[in-house]
């Protein structure tokens, strides 16, 4: 019998820099509540619930940073509710310029700020996120600043306001989310889904209840600016059958939001 190969240790310390290559400037981007609120105008937005079990290692920060639910009674799922920039894979930030250069430097969402670390996760387990995918220009030579030693993040101002901004917000999702799974039966049947498949775990909710539950900001408003966004992506996304999923949430949640961005404000 072969022994098992040890999982490779992580090197003691790693170097990155931003090259402007523009790759990880497409498909989703998970928001804060206020980002994406802020962002209504610019982003096609879509509320994903990921479930993820009692046995991940990721349970206990899913749970501070979102939810526990019970779905039957010996099994508990954390879940993670997060406000997305809900874009193909294919499709490139809206703030990108054709030179690939962020158009909104001064006012990126948190997201942007903290790459390419990422606070839904420990700030030990970090490591493999700082391996640069296919095709992505991200320099790691020694020469490029260090940031991550002995598995810790060594500028990890942007990191923690960000994991701040998380854990305040938490409580409005869990609420959210309570009531959400109380109410909407369909929704309870997803997540259990959800929970039944591990390698995806996640599903897409439009915003139109969150707007009905939440009070910090204001629904019309937000509505005015998402509905005809919506609208125009769902035109783009029509001219491809691989984006069919897309086009009709685009169209779906654009109907859904309609009576709020036709009313007036109070």
């Amino acid at each position: 019998m072969t022994a098992q190969r040890a999982a490779a240790a992580p090197p003691p310390e790693q170097h990155f820099a931003c090259t402007g290559c523009g790759k990880c400037c497409h498909g989703w981007l998970p928001l804060t509540v206020a980002d994406a609120f802020a962002n209504a105008g610019r982003f096609p937005l879509a509320l994903v619930w990921t479930s993820v079990s009692e046995s991940s290692q990721a349970f206990d920060l899913t749970v501070q940073l979102g939810t526990a639910v019970r779905i039957s009674k010996r099994q508990r799922v954390a879940v993670l509710i997060a406000p997305t920039a809900y874009l193909p894979p294919s499709f490139p930030c809206p703030a990108l310029s054709p030179e690939n250069r962020c158009t909104i430097q001064a006012e990126k969402p948190l997201r942007c700020r903290t790459m390419p670390f990422y606070p839904y996760r420990r700030a030990a387990d970090q490591a493999d996120l700082l391996v640069p995918r296919k095709g992505w220009a991200c320099d790691i030579s020694t020469t490029a600043p260090l940031v991550y030693q002995q598995r810790k993040i060594v500028e990890r101002d942007d990191f923690d306001a960000e994991r701040a901004a998380l854990l305040a917000q938490a409580p409005l999702l869990r609420s959210y989310a309570d009531t959400t799974l109380k109410h909407y039966p369909s929704v309870l049947a997803r997540l259990i889904k959800a929970a039944q498949n591990p390698a995806t775990g996640q599903f897409i909710v439009g915003f139109s209840s969150f707007l009905r539950q939440q009070k910090m900001h204001d629904p019309i408003t937000f509505a005015q600016a998402q509905h005809p966004l919506l609208l125009a992506f769902a035109e783009k996304a029509a001219t491809s059958p691989t984006l069919a999923t897309y086009h009709r949430y685009y169209q779906e949640s654009a109907t859904e939001l309609a009576w709020f961005a036709n009313a007036k404000p109070s």
